[in-house]
């Protein structure tokens, strides 16, 4: 809500102050200069005023109500699948529609289930887009007849990142710097196996069983030989291979990849990671905003400090998510007969068939809006340098003349799409994390 009063302050009386400024003069009136219809940024248009610090604004701005939008689809698609496997009519508002789902699925539980839902579940990861952020920087500091350096061009470049790096850290980690390398199914390993590991002995299992438990077993298939083998979480000791695909301790063999906490990036001989702070550079992954460095490296360039807060807000916007990793068990109850057996696998299938999508719009969803360091945040920070440019008369000086009096009406634009996309993710972000929470805990009620 505070953003959207920022907003409404900056965007409204400031920019009407301004408008003057932008429409003295018209298309008609300019010799050979750029003319000809504006550009919208509710169309998608971005490359509206010829400034590449000014579109960055835009283009952050439709970034963000793209993968709002994109989070919006994905999760009510989802939503709308579990509707018809549980029979629900699918009416009200987003947060009714979640609660009666939530309350479907709870009583099927309690109803078919000997104990609870077992959920393996390893959340989404955001970051921001650093590629973007980069090539944003060199883009906004050539313009501005900086002297662009090479080190901008290809290759991985490190960026500031105020949040948690998820990527290498040039500078001080304060979190675990984790070492993860491929390893074959004879190999072992002394941290976390993500993938398969095949268990000589029995042993715990802290993702899907598959072969005998000693304890409770969450679900069972038939095996080639006709007999019943455990498929799911393991209460007891496991033999034959244990599934762990959000990883996990492994006493047996390897097969996939092995993640392990080291004490320096140079002890590591695959790919290495800082889970957490970093004080320095980031290269890789920002769960945050990213700042690319100068691409000038000339402090005689004034430009590089609101060409950074446009390219931070880009990549900000831009976000990459990698997809959630989850799992549901179960036992039946033993009185259960076929036919309700029949009936309560598949709702279960079709809940792990689109719960992830769901789970996974949740977090683009809390990455795009939630605290200062999301991409909200970020375009309100780019937005403010727009509006100054706009105020004292320097915009003149970066926006050919003939597209001045597109600007206005597309910041105007802007200001509405942010505004109304934050009212929206205000409503969606608490009816996706009651479908969220209610995964977790296994709909246990």
């Amino acid at each position: 809500m505070a953003l959207i009063q920022k907003l409404g302050f900056i965007g409204g009386p400031l920019l009407i102050m301004a408008a003057g400024s932008l429409v003295t003069q018209g298309c008609e009136e300019v010799a050979g200069d750029v003319c000809g219809p504006c550009g919208e940024v509710t169309a998608g248009a971005v490359d509206i005023s010829g400034s590449a610090k000014i579109d960055g604004f835009f283009k952050a701005v439709s970034s963000l109500s793209a993968n709002a939008d994109l989070a919006t689809k994905g999760f009510e698609e989802g939503l709308a699948n579990l509707e018809a496997a549980f029979e629900l009519e699918g009416s009200g508002d987003l947060e009714t529609r979640v609660d009666a789902l939530v309350g479907a699925i709870e009583t099927e539980v309690a109803a078919n289930v000997s104990g609870s839902l077992v959920v393996d579940y390893q959340p989404a990861q955001c970051s921001a887009n650093l590629d973007v952020a980069v090539e944003a920087q060199a883009s906004c500091e050539a313009e501005a007849n900086c002297e662009v350096s090479a080190e901008c061009s290809g290759g991985e470049v490190a960026v500031q990142c105020e949040g948690s790096c998820t990527g290498s850290c040039e500078g001080g980690c304060e979190g675990n710097i984790e070492c993860t390398v491929a390893v074959d199914a004879s190999g072992t390993c002394e941290g976390s196996c993500e993938g398969s590991c095949e268990l000589e002995v029995a042993a715990t299992c802290e993702g899907t069983c598959r072969g005998e438990c000693s304890g409770k077993c969450s679900a069972y298939i038939e095996n080639a030989n006709g007999d019943m083998e455990c498929a799911g979480s393991c209460e007891g000791e496991c033999s034959g291979t244990c599934e762990l695909k959000a990883g996990g301790s492994c006493s047996g063999s390897c097969s996939g990849t092995c993640t392990a906490t080291v004490d320096a990036e140079a002890s590591c001989e695959g790919e290495v990671s800082c889970s957490g702070s970093c004080t320095g550079e980031c290269s890789g992954g920002c769960e945050g905003t990213a700042t690319p460095p100068s691409c000038s490296g000339s402090a005689e360039c004034e430009a590089s400090a609101d060409c950074q807060a446009s390219a931070s807000a880009q990549a900000s916007a831009d976000i990459q998510c990698t997809p959630p990793s989850l799992n549901v068990g179960f036992e039946m109850d033993a009185d259960l007969d076929a036919s309700a057996r029949a009936s309560f696998s598949a709702k279960m299938a079709a809940l792990q068939a689109n719960a992830g999508v769901m789970l996974g719009s949740f977090a683009r969803y809390d990455a795009l809006f939630t605290g200062e360091a999301s991409a909200a945040a970020s375009i309100k920070s780019s937005l403010q340098i727009v509006v100054d440019a706009t105020i004292d008369g320097s915009i003149t000086a970066e926006v050919p003349t003939g597209k001045l009096p597109c600007v206005l009406p597309a910041v105007q634009d802007s200001v509405k799409i942010l505004a109304d996309t934050t009212k929206d993710a205000a409503a969606n972000i608490k009816a996706q994390g009651k479908f969220a929470a209610a995964f977790s805990s296994g709909f246990s009620g």
